[in-house]
């Protein structure tokens, strides 16, 4: 529930201030080059910090007829007022140690002028000063509700600078820059706000009362002369030669009034912290003196405008999956329960399509979120589709659930089957969905009709392997049409048919493709194909061969795209797309390696046994079914075996009937102390070969003190890419 406050606040709160912060944040990031361009001029001096006020007051007197006041930018130049021995007034630029001119000092360009105005009232004084005035105290709000946004979805504030798991580019550098940018974005907004309550005179009185100083001793005029130039902010000179006329020197903290002749302060007054805060706020808010936070600045302002773009986005995006409507019988006259669990709308879209298809065949079936959970007069099963969300918690139309599951008695015995969306990069996957089935279980009035399956990154072939089983346990038949779930794949290049080899006795068969312009992928990325006449993309693994991309297909009989590419001739072109698939690349510092796969899942590998290093212990662990199944590979395996690969080969349908699971097992001791020492285990293949190769280091992990199967996924050191 908390979570759900702060992401509609967030949302609220920026929509109702997106023109007015992309106003701000476009005329901002102007701005920010004002300071920068004022920064590079030459005229500051090297021996700055060394130069006494006394110095620069007497060449000052030998070069000029009359000096007015001397000024200390926040830029370290010298400022002066000066009239000339020929009469002229000129306020300029000087060199503090030989009292030359080095430029004159120009008002502000009317470029700049006009943004200025702009930023601070859009031309409408006093109305828009106020209006900028709230914009900047929403904008504190965003950057507030951001903030514990952030921390949810990373786990923590301990976790605030780990790995960014999220694949959609938008969605990921919303995180990556909110990161590095929310402090900087923050100062801005809290800077803006107390400068506009400066204008509107909303904070304390800060007018300065002067007290005299009495000394017990004469303070001579050589303790005024040793003041540093960088310890003052401004010097007024008398305005004439009467002894009643004084200095009127600015320090950093205060400001004192000072004999012309002894030297002696007269009186001075403590600057109050409200003018403090006011100049910090502005040199904060405007980078002035600093290159370095301007350009802080100036990256935070054209941050502010991805933030808006990508939140649009996602906020567009979620909208529309949330705008899937699910109607719904009469929940006591329905035979089967569709609970959803549900943070960003992603689900639903999943339930709609297994809804539409129960109702196809004459079933009633009433949904609902899992806050909902209640009694049911007819169901005969209750089927869960539910998310998690940030560090493992349930998504906010699921947080009462667990509540509610306790208080609320069933009428009638009833199957269950849950299905947990999720993904692996995250450390605690799918488990609000593991505690949702431990509550079923654990219940007399359900049975369990299916296992818990667990859908990584809306896969439709976890879906479908779902689907399967419960069509398995189920006396309906079901057959989903996922094709709302797809996408045509953006950036799409063709690919030309370099080599293909024939259908082995498995029906498997390889086949190489060159792009037609250059194009960037890695083994372990994705082929992306959409065959013609068909709404479903196939994805296929990559193995990277000098330029080339390698596949390993095995051809299905109904099979669209694995026939579709089993009939390709060489020199026939198609058309795919290149998906990153960072976190199935080969590990750059892992010092051992643990290559696992079975069937055509052996395909990234081919290419990462290429890119491993020699220094780098590999141990490749293939299953296929016969030996002639490993015949299609043999040329491929032996051109780049070496010294540091130790290849193991499990055949499923040979005499001994061996599984890769069954040499991980054999190899007890060798993968334990691989695991204590930082190997990592690299998984592609079936869903059933991940079970059982998971099933197995769980088991032997018990005979280690520091080794659990979570840790090892934590930890980065088992990387799977199953199906």
């Amino acid at each position: 529930m908390v979570g759900s406050i702060w992401r509609y606040s967030h949302f609220l709160v920026a929509a109702i201030s997106a023109i007015f912060l992309l106003i701000a944040s476009l005329s901002g990031a102007i701005l920010a080059f004002e300071p920068i361009s004022q920064s590079i001029q030459d005229y500051k001096i090297s021996d700055f910090n060394q130069v006494t006020l006394n110095e620069t007051i007497v060449v000052l007197k030998e070069n000029y007829e009359e000096v007015l006041d001397i000024e200390v930018t926040s830029d370290d130049f010298v400022k002066a007022s000066v009239f000339t021995f020929d009469g002229s007034s000129e306020t300029i630029y000087i060199n503090p140690i030989t009292g030359e001119k080095l430029g004159d000092v120009k008002p502000q360009s009317s470029f700049f002028s006009f943004v200025t105005n702009f930023h601070r009232s859009l031309f409408l004084k006093s109305i828009g000063r106020g209006f900028v005035g709230v914009i900047s105290f929403l904008l504190c709000i965003i950057t507030i509700t951001g903030l514990f946004l952030l921390a949810e979805r990373q786990g923590g504030l301990k976790k605030w600078f780990t790995k960014v798991q999220e694949k959609d580019w938008g969605q990921r550098y919303h995180v990556i820059l909110g990161r590095w940018f929310l402090i900087p974005i923050f100062i801005l907004a809290l800077t803006g706000v107390y400068l506009s309550a400066e204008k509107f005179s909303l904070l304390p009185n800060n007018d300065l009362k002067h007290a005299t100083v009495k000394y017990k001793t004469d303070v001579e005029i050589q303790d005024f002369a040793k003041l540093k130039l960088s310890e003052i902010r401004k010097l007024v000179f008398p305005f004439s030669p009467d002894e009643e006329d004084y200095f009127e020197l600015t320090l950093q903290d205060k400001e004192q009034f000072v004999h012309q002749y002894n030297g002696k302060v007269l009186s001075e007054a403590s600057f109050p912290f409200v003018t403090l805060a006011s100049r910090l706020s502005m040199t904060l808010h405007t980078g002035q003196g600093s290159i370095l936070w301007s350009l802080i600045l100036l990256i935070s302002s054209l941050s502010m405008l991805f933030f808006m773009y990508s939140g649009l986005k996602m906020s567009i995006k979620r909208i529309r999956k949330k705008k899937v409507v699910l109607k719904v019988d009469d929940k006591d006259s329905c035979d089967f329960v569709l609970l959803i669990g549900s943070e960003t709308g992603s689900t639903n879209v999943f339930a709609s399509i297994f809804q539409r298809v129960l109702k196809s065949v004459g079933k009633k079936v009433f949904v609902a979120s899992l806050n909902d959970y209640s009694t049911y007069v007819n169901a005969k099963q209750i089927i869960v589709f539910t998310a998690t969300y940030g560090d493992g918690d349930a998504p906010s139309n699921a947080r009462k659930f667990q509540k509610i599951f306790g208080e609320v008695s069933p009428l009638n015995q009833m199957k269950y089957s849950i299905v947990g969306f999720g993904s692996k990069s995250y450390p605690n996957y799918c488990q609000f969905a593991d505690e949702v089935e431990n509550l079923f279980k654990q219940h007399p009035n359900f049975e369990e009709a299916t296992p818990l399956v667990k859908i990584n990154d809306q896969s439709q072939q976890d879906f479908q392997s779902w689907e399967k089983l419960w069509n398995a346990s189920s006396e309906i038949k079901l057959q989903m049409d996922l094709s709302a779930l797809q996408q045509k794949p953006k950036r799409q290049k063709t690919f030309e048919v370099v080599e293909r080899t024939l259908l082995n006795t498995d029906n498997t068969f390889l086949i190489t493709l060159r792009p037609k312009k250059r194009t960037r992928f890695q083994s372990g990325d994705l082929l992306n194909i959409l065959p013609p006449e068909s709404s479903t993309v196939r994805q296929y693994s990559i193995s990277k061969c000098e330029n080339d991309i390698l596949l390993s297909i095995k051809k299905h009989d109904k099979g669209i795209c694995s026939t579709f590419l089993s009939e390709m001739k060489v020199g026939t072109t198609f058309k795919g797309a290149v998906e990153k698939n960072e976190e199935f690349h080969l590990p750059k510092k892992a010092k051992e390696i643990w290559m696992i796969s079975n069937g055509t899942g052996i395909a990234p590998f081919l290419g990462m046994l290429e890119e491993a290093k020699s220094n780098v212990k590999v141990h490749f662990i293939w299953g296929g079914r016969t030996i002639e199944s490993y015949k299609i590979y043999k040329n491929k395996l032996e051109e780049i075996r070496n010294s540091s690969v130790k290849l193991s080969i499990a055949y499923s349908k040979e005499q001994d009937k061996n599984y890769v699971q069954d040499i991980i097992e054999s190899n007890e001791h060798e993968v334990i102390t691989a695991l204590e020492n930082g190997a990592v285990f690299m998984l592609c293949g079936s869903v059933a070969m991940e079970k059982g190769v998971t099933d197995v280091l769980e088991k032997i992990m018990q005979n280690s003190a520091i080794l659990t199967l979570d840790k090892i996924e934590s930890n980065g050191q088992m990387l799977a890419d199953c199906y």
